[in-house]
């Protein structure tokens, strides 16, 4: 098989919803999806798009992807990229194919003048953590990240 990562069209919406669903399965957090086709084209591909994804193909087959924004730094002066989502197909683990995704990613931070890439991991992924510390990412144990969602933002919002 070769595998190949491109930047996703419009076309490929039913495919980043499909892996979004498989992705929040893997986290046991399917039930917090509310996300649709429609959502996503939106918010992908509209009038102002928000994030970007990178597709993962074996032999023209999506198995996999990277869903990523800008962000800026303060204190560096320079925007960075936020890697909101990372996800392999169980069956297709362990080929280099997430290495791939975020050397990618890596490369694009460097052509755009980023100073950081950075992503979130939850805590009993310990699989994926020895993983992202191999490639010699390290832990922000400094930081918590608050949330505010729903109607704790609505609520805010109305003030």
């Amino acid at each position: 098989m070769t595998t190949t990562l491109r930047a996703a069209t419009r076309d490929d919406v039913p495919v980043i919803a499909e892996l979004i669903r498989g992705l929040a399965r893997f986290e046991k957090l399917e039930h917090e999806v509310v996300m649709t086709e429609a959502l996503l084209d939106i918010g992908l591909f509209g009038d102002r798009p928000y994030a970007e994804v990178v597709l993962a193909e074996d032999d023209g087959r999506p198995v996999g992807f990277a869903l990523f924004f800008h962000n800026f730094s303060t204190f560096l002066g320079r925007p960075g990229i936020y890697l909101e989502d990372l996800f392999v197909l169980p069956e297709h683990r362990g080929k280099g194919i997430g290495r791939m995704l975020l050397a990618h990613l890596a490369r694009l931070a460097v052509e755009r003048g980023c100073g950081r890439l950075e992503w979130a991991v939850l805590d009993w992924n310990k699989e994926a953590i020895k993983f992202y510390e191999r490639l010699g990412a390290r832990p922000n144990s400094d930081w918590t990240v608050y949330r505010l969602a729903g109607e704790a933002l609505s609520g805010l919002a109305r003030q």
